[in-house]
Formats: C-alpha cells, structure tokens, sequence
C-alpha cells in the first residue's frame, strides 16, 4: 500500500521498462516480491489516485503447467493452503529449490547444502548464484519464480483492467533485473489465451528504488 502511495510520483529514471507498451488512463497496480507477496491497486480520480490495499498475495496458486501442478502437490503436502506467496516470495525461493531438488532436476552443487542449511536466510544465496549461472537448481529456481510471478502479474492486471501499468515492486525484482528482461516473465504475463493481445498492451515496470515504501508514506503524509 505504501509503495503503491509513490507510484505516480516516481521519476522515469526510478523505473525499468519491460514492454513497449503505452500506459491508458486506467487502473494501475503494484506486486511486490520481498519476504512476502504483495499487491495494491490504484484508481484514478479527478487527477489522483486512490490506493486499494489487498491480501491479494494469499489467493489460491494457480499452476499453468505440468511441472507447476507438481510443484502444487509438493507444497500442498508441506502446508495445506497454497498461495501465491508460498511460491512468488523469499520464502517461496527456497521451496521450489528443494523441490526441484527432490525431483531429481539436477545436481546439488558441492558445499550448497552447508551453504542453504547454515544461513538463516538461504535466498539471497539462491538467487545470487542463478544470476551468476554457477548452480543449475538455483537457475531452474528462479525460472520457475519468474514465469510464476509473471502470470499472477497478468492475473492481476485483468482483475482490474490495469491499463495504467503493473508496477513489481518489492525487494527482489531490481535484483534480478537481467533475469526479468529476458523474456520469461512477460511470456507468463501475456499467456491469458484470448486476452494475451490486450495483456501485451499493458505496460510493465520495475520499480527500481528501494525507498519507495517509505517515499509513499511520506506522500500519503502530505497529502493528510
């Protein structure tokens, strides 16, 4: 909610373009990638915009392929209840990896287990060794994470006709920057069937700036 309160006040140099795209006047939103999955929604009124907080984050997870039905089954089995943050999060990271591992998808690397059992937080260690294409299951890891993201991403954007703009926020997008340009989350994000036309008219951007949260704050304060 609070980085979605910064959003229409970033500067262009404070966002990626993914898309070639040209923004409408609709709705816009936010999906934000940290420790947890967030979501918001902003209406345009009279020239400002009102911010819509959700729980979007913990709908139901939603497979589009046969490796993610196995995925669901796994975390299924773990927790009961699986939402998109058990997958699109920090805490979702670490569970497709030991998925893919049980699946036998590849090697574990040498000295990688001690690594991931010995961090409080074994994300960061996955994520910094798919971006360097040194580990195979970390690569097939954030595949995974991206191609998801990027369908929840479009699932959001047809809830509200988001022809503003889909806005990743969060912690772990401006990270993985060079992995999310390579295709991979804007194939999920189109993949709507019928829709996949008006989906690749959406433009989607990386918010690049770290302090947007507290920025959106700091408007929403103004704005009182």
């Amino acid at each position: 909610e609070a980085t979605a309160y910064g959003v229409p006040s970033l500067p262009p140099e404070g966002l990626f373009v993914l898309n070639d795209a040209t923004p409408g006047k609709g709705a816009r939103v936010v999906i934000a990638p940290g420790t947890g999955l967030g979501e918001a929604v902003l209406i345009e009124r009279d020239g400002h915009y009102d911010v819509i907080p959700s729980e979007g984050g913990h709908v139901d997870f939603a497979p589009t392929n046969l490796l993610e039905i196995r995925l669901l089954r796994y975390l299924m089995g773990k927790f009961g209840h699986v939402s998109y943050e058990r997958v699109c999060s920090g805490k979702g990271l670490p569970s497709i990896y030991a998925f893919l591992k049980k699946q036998g998808f590849a090697e574990e690397l040498p000295g990688m287990k001690k690594s991931l059992r010995n961090e409080a937080d074994p994300t960061p260690i996955i994520v910094q060794k798919a971006m360097a294409g040194e580990c195979e299951l970390s690569i097939a890891t954030l595949n995974t994470f991206v191609s998801v993201l990027g369908s929840e991403a479009g699932n959001l954007a047809l809830k509200v006709m988001a022809t503003g703009g889909v806005y990743l926020g969060g912690g772990i997008p401006p990270k993985i920057l060079t992995k999310l340009k390579d295709g991979t989350f804007m194939a999920s994000f189109v993949n709507k069937g019928r829709f996949a036309e008006l989906l690749a008219q959406i433009p989607v951007y990386v918010i690049l700036n770290n302090r947007t949260a507290l920025f959106g704050a700091a408007c929403y304060g103004l704005e009182l």
